[in-house]
């Protein structure tokens, strides 16, 4: 058995953690150290099962809180080589860190953990593809314009995933955004629409995904209800049954308890 607990996702800050047996992970340390603390007691969450910090990309929603939690807890920080000096040169997070390059895959305890690239416009920005010692498999894909052939092979070979659904096309093109910010969401290098999302779920429900988590959802683009409606509607035309063929759920902004288990 194995779990992901959405800490938190949005603009705002982003961390998944991701337990086995009796490792976990976190995927990304977004927010402030006393934020990201706070939610892991919220989830009754003990730090000592974390072994490591794995970082998407350099952005600051993605790993304000890595300097202090991984100093704090001495906890190795995997990254790209690209994000590793990024992250370096934009001091956050000390040269000094225990810092370790992924360039394919790594081995921690009984769990592997595969790097998995996607298209954003960050330095070397990648997903995430964890294998857990008793086999069950998922997938982290969000800061993503389009999904990679690499991504949508991992995605498809998961159990479970975090994907991203972060914006409304229509709410975007309506919405408060200046129009070069626009133009970046929905550039190849920006994010996954709800659309776009929605698009490849029947892909991975029949590739053996059962689980869906919908995440890094705009707060001024997007709602939970939309994103989940749009994905279900899809799903629903390839009679697929919620709660019997799959689950799905939104990555809340602020943690609410909620877990996935796979």
């Amino acid at each position: 058995m194995a779990k992901i607990v959405p800490l938190f996702s949005s603009s705002r800050g982003n961390s998944y953690y991701i337990k086995g047996n009796d490792e976990a992970i976190l995927v990304d340390a977004g927010r402030n150290c006393k934020q990201l603390e706070l939610s892991l007691r919220q989830n009754e969450i003990d730090t000592k099962t974390i072994k490591a910090i794995f970082v998407t990309h350099e952005h600051t929603d993605h790993c304000s809180a890595l300097k202090v939690f991984a100093k704090r807890y001495d906890l190795p920080i995997y990254a790209s080589k690209g994000t590793l000096e990024a992250l370096v040169n934009g001091g956050k997070v000390d040269k000094n860190a225990r810092l370790v390059e992924i360039a394919d895959e790594v081995t921690l305890g009984d769990t592997l953990i595969k790097r998995v690239l996607t298209s954003h416009d960050a330095i070397e920005s990648c997903g995430y593809h964890i294998t857990t010692a008793d086999g069950r498999k998922c997938s982290v894909v969000t800061d993503t314009g389009f999904l990679t052939n690499d991504a949508l092979t991992a995605l498809k070979n998961s159990n479970a995933v975090v994907i991203e659904s972060n914006h409304d096309v229509d709410m975007l093109k309506r919405g408060p955004y200046p129009y070069i910010l626009k133009q970046r969401v929905l550039s190849m290098t920006g994010h996954l629409s709800n659309a776009d999302c929605a698009k490849v779920l029947p892909q991975l429900l029949e590739s053996g995904v059962t689980h869906f988590v919908l995440s890094h959802l705009s707060q001024e683009n997007n709602t939970p209800r939309i994103a989940l409606d749009t994905s279900v509607a899809t799903l629903n035309i390839f009679k697929a049954v919620r709660d019997s063929d799959y689950t799905i759920m939104t990555a809340p902004v602020e943690t609410n308890g909620k877990s996935v288990i796979f």
